[in-house]
């Protein structure tokens, strides 16, 4: 791959930010394959910004995500924790010892019978030389709920430090479990997993010619955003002047009979967006759930997308498509927009939550051109929140960063005959780019809009779930898609916000938090977390609500 990428290392923490990540990175791979039908669109995202490459012990040239992840004891299933492409050369140093050994066996995971089909044993060389796992067939309706791991569908091979394993604790069962934030903080206190992930980062760090940043998806309902906190500390200390973009994840629909689970849920989640927003250019939640709070509300709907929210293979390849869509401004090959220069646009004035929104897939019809579309959306905010803040329509926006991709450059611009009435100002627009920027304009005439539009559409090819059953191979709607053709890409309207909504979101779970009685909720306590901290995490939260008050805007 040529040179001159602004290199991102990408750091997944916890099972649904595996999720999450398995999604990303099958997209990605896809992306990495292209066809004829790409060749309008040549190469506008730069995969080397997330990819490395590298050889195997037998010489073969590897191309592999840039990518730590860590999860815990019993979450791979069958994926081997050194991976399946190359072994590590301490793992052949240590097969080479004469001495002694011991040997120690745990009993294999079997293999879920109902994705047997799924992937070939072994890989294939692609016609870019990368090496991945061969796909055989999509996961069939009906056997997706049977997915309880991500390593059940992730596609792409990973290089040998990119998996970490916290031993301590559990994946399944009552017991052993990553709980609480504490628990997490400690983790990364333990000289053994500091060091295992200070001597990960200096791997992949040192190789790198520009290093732009770090993106980190961390969940924030469990233990996990306390492991992320002390991540997102280390990344500030030892690489500072860098981006570090969180997203702070959170799965699908909880029940109000898990009382334990809910409040840890409200508390850990608490205390990891007040930690991150210390260390991180910008914390953006990213939930399919109507709110943070104990009360649940209705998962978030798209009219043209057919998802089960209790589903996490479904939330998360939502997630993902929306993660794919708004870090498109550093992963661009003719930008110079670095994590940095987009963070600054949407966290000054110490707003450093912001939110993620999105229309997917974006309604193109055939015949129809991008001013016709937008026009038809009128003036009411057309995205759906992917940040559990509600609907943010009536809510002030201070500063946005939106990306249209998937739209061919025939629909840029109106398809009118000369001398017909304009149906808008967008009509008149000379460019797709003009056309964007207007219609932004009109919709927020006093906020500072950054715009990308893109000919490159999001890829959702199998093992992505079949969502999309009324649209074209190529995501345009129809009234009679052809039967039995899968998806395969799709035109998303997404954008990062920084809204008024946050100020009710963020008073409203400081206020919840408040009123808890954490004497019924010792064990919490008993983590890690002393009352004082508890005092001065919601003092923190509620100074953050605060900054995101109407009347404030960059422009002004």
């Amino acid at each position: 791959m040529a040179g001159g990428a602004r290199e991102v290392l990408t750091l997944q923490l916890g099972h649904f930010a595996g999720f999450v990540g398995a999604h990303w990175w099958n997209q990605q791979d896809a992306a990495l394959g292209r066809t004829a039908e790409d060749e309008e669109s040549p190469g506008e995202l730069c995969p080397d910004v997330l990819y490395r490459t590298g050889r195997t012990l037998h010489g073969q040239e590897t191309y592999t995500p840039r990518l730590i992840l860590m999860d815990l004891k019993g979450s791979l299933n069958t994926l081997k924790e050194e991976g399946n492409l190359y072994r590590d050369r301490q793992l052949e140093a240590a097969v080479a010892w004469q001495g002694k050994l011991s040997t120690h066996r745990e009993e294999a995971h079997p293999k879920n019978p109902n994705l047997q089909g799924l992937l070939s044993a072994e890989g294939v060389r692609s016609s870019d030389g990368a090496w991945r796992a061969k796909l055989i067939q999509n996961i069939q309706n009906g056997k997706e709920n049977s997915i309880k791991v991500w390593s059940d569908f992730l596609r792409v091979h990973l290089h040998p430090r990119s998996i970490c394993v916290i031993q301590k604790y559990n994946h399944d069962g009552e017991t052993g479990r990553l709980e609480a934030f504490g628990q997490g903080e400690s983790v990364l206190k333990e000289p053994r997993y500091l060091e295992e992930l200070e001597d990960r980062l200096h791997f992949y760090v040192e190789e790198c010619d520009y290093l732009q940043g770090f993106q980190l998806l961390c969940d924030l309902h469990d233990g996990f955003s306390g492991v992320g906190a002390k991540t997102a500390e280390l990344l500030q200390d030892e690489y500072a002047g860098r981006g570090v973009l969180t997203w702070g994840l959170l799965p699908g629909p909880y029940s109000l009979g898990e009382p334990q689970k809910n409040i840890y849920r409200l508390l850990n989640t608490a205390f990891g967006l007040v930690h991150l927003t210390g260390y991180s250019s910008f914390v953006c939640p990213l939930s399919l759930g109507g709110n943070l709070g104990l009360r649940p509300k209705p998962p978030v709907n798209f009219p043209s997308l057919h998802y089960d929210a209790t589903l996490p293979f479904h939330c998360s390849a939502i997630l993902a498509t929306a993660l794919d869509t708004v870090t498109v401004p550093y992963r661009l090959r003719s930008s110079m927009v670095t994590m940095a220069h987009l963070a600054d646009v949407l966290s000054f004035s110490g707003k450093k939550v912001v939110t993620a929104e999105a229309i997917i897939p974006f309604p193109l019809v055939r015949g129809q051109s991008l001013p016709d579309i937008l026009t038809q959306l009128g003036e009411a905010t057309p995205w759906t929140s992917l940040s559990a803040c509600g609907d943010s329509a009536g809510h002030r926006c201070f500063a946005q960063s939106v990306v249209l991709r998937g739209i061919d450059r025939a629909s840029h611009t109106s398809k009118l005959n000369p001398g017909t009435p304009l149906p808008s100002a967008l009509h008149a627009c000379a460019s797709g780019e003009e056309v964007l920027a207007q219609y932004l304009q009109q919709q927020h005439p006093t906020v500072l809009s950054s715009s990308h539009l893109l000919l490159t559409p999001c890829k959702v090819a199998p093992p992505y779930p079949h969502f999309f059953s009324s649209f074209s191979q190529k995501g345009l709607a129809m009234d009679s898609p052809p039967k039995g053709a899968a998806v395969q890409s799709i035109p998303v309207f997404g954008a990062l916000r920084s809204t008024s909504s946050l100020h009710r979101t963020l008073g409203d779970l400081a206020e919840e938090l408040s009123r808890l009685d954490l004497r019924r909720w010792a064990s919490f306590m008993d983590a890690g977390v002393e009352q004082d901290d508890m005092e001065e995490m919601l003092h923190e939260l509620h100074s953050l609500a605060q900054c995101y008050q109407e009347g404030d805007s960059l422009s002004n």
